[in-house]
């Protein structure tokens, strides 16, 4: 069996080694991905791929045919079988984990259906069935800090497939099935114990302490539809 990606094992890792196993003029895969791909709402990382004599920036990472595929910025390329050393972009990655276990504490504050959402390194939206906005945006935007300020630890736990399928209240997100055919699904939980706040399906990278999601602002709230509204979260330093 394939080891897991390096970003599913320890999503602080910079750097990791790893084996040119492909290169197309789609982009590169090699044995074990550092590079997170697009999906759930979360963008595909960049940075960098290093080996013997060269070197090429990653712009982001697809998924492809099962695999993770590195989309190449312009220059050299590595061959198959070469040693290659990739290094991230540690900002972009980490601006994208904050955002994202931000969202999911916004899930928490907004109990309501997800139908969509999108985060970028210093932003990010949820959509929720919500017929009426909030009344009060600075109420929600203090409920939302308080969690953060909290400092719950963030974890993840694996349930079978059939699990998930006795527990359909555990997915909160209409528009983004849990990823399947593995016969795992991987929860993120915050919190632990009685201080357990959320536990959701999701395939992302996450801080690993609430904590570090620092401070946040509450953005635009848009009409989107008869029913949905979209909430913006920026973060603030």
């Amino acid at each position: 069996m394939a080891a897991d990606p390096y970003f599913a094992v320890d999503a602080y890792r910079r750097t990791a080694p790893a084996v040119v196993t492909a290169v197309t003029e789609d982009g590169i895969t090699v044995d074990r991905s550092l590079f997170y791909a697009t999906g759930g709402g979360q963008p595909g990382d960049a940075g960098k791929l290093e080996w013997d004599g060269g070197s090429c920036p990653i712009l982001t990472a697809e998924k492809a045919d099962g695999g993770i595929l590195l989309i190449p910025g312009e220059g050299a390329r590595p061959e198959v079988g070469a040693e290659v050393t990739q290094t991230l972009d540690w900002d972009r990655r980490l601006g994208h984990m904050r955002v994202h276990t931000c969202l999911h504490l916004l899930s928490v504050v907004l109990p309501l259906p997800v139908t969509g959402g999108a985060i970028t390194a210093e932003k990010g939206r949820l959509d929720f069935v919500m017929d009426t906005p909030p009344d009060d945006k600075e109420a929600l935007q203090h409920e939302l800090q308080s969690l953060i300020d909290r400092d719950l630890p963030v974890s993840e736990t694996w349930i079978t497939e059939a699990e998930l399928d006795a527990n359909p209240g555990l997915v909160k997100t209409m528009s983004v099935a849990p990823p399947r055919g593995a016969g795992r699904i991987r929860l993120v939980r915050i919190g632990e114990g009685d201080t357990q706040i959320d536990l959701q399906p999701c395939g992302g990278t996450h801080v690993a302490r609430t904590g570090e999601i620092g401070r946040i602002r509450i953005g635009k709230i848009e009409k989107k539809g008869r029913q949905n509204r979209r909430v913006y979260v920026h973060l603030d330093n």
